[in-house]
């Protein structure tokens, strides 16, 4: 099944997990839609927002759209600005933490991972 949507037309949602704090995510392509392998989520932080620091089994890969901030990977911190791109392995501790200007940015993840 073919999709095209602009990302703005799918709702933010306020991101729930502990130790997450002014940050909502868009499931623009998931399973849902039917997508066997990937999901395309966007992440949008406020300024001072933030994930949690956290670890998963899966590897997922970012692109940074706009804003400022760091990801914080194994204890390490890395600047990120708009057009950076990271693949993060499963099994590595990281986090994002947005700066003044708050952090919007792509994450790709295999699908049914939350």
């Amino acid at each position: 099944m073919f999709k095209q949507v602009h990302y703005t037309d799918v709702q933010a949602e306020k991101v729930e997990i502990e130790g997450a704090e002014k940050v909502t995510v868009r499931w623009v392509i998931s399973e849902d839609d039917g997508a066997p392998t990937f999901a395309l989520r966007v992440f949008e932080f406020e300024a001072g927002g933030h994930s949690p620091y956290h670890v998963h089994d899966w590897e997922h890969e970012v692109f940074i759209l706009e804003g400022d901030g760091f990801m914080t990977i194994e204890g390490e911190k890395k600047v990120c600005r708009p057009g950076d791109a990271a693949f993060i392995p499963g099994g590595t501790r990281h986090n994002f933490t947005a700066g003044d200007q708050g952090l919007r940015m792509i994450c790709l993840v295999p699908v049914g991972c939350r």
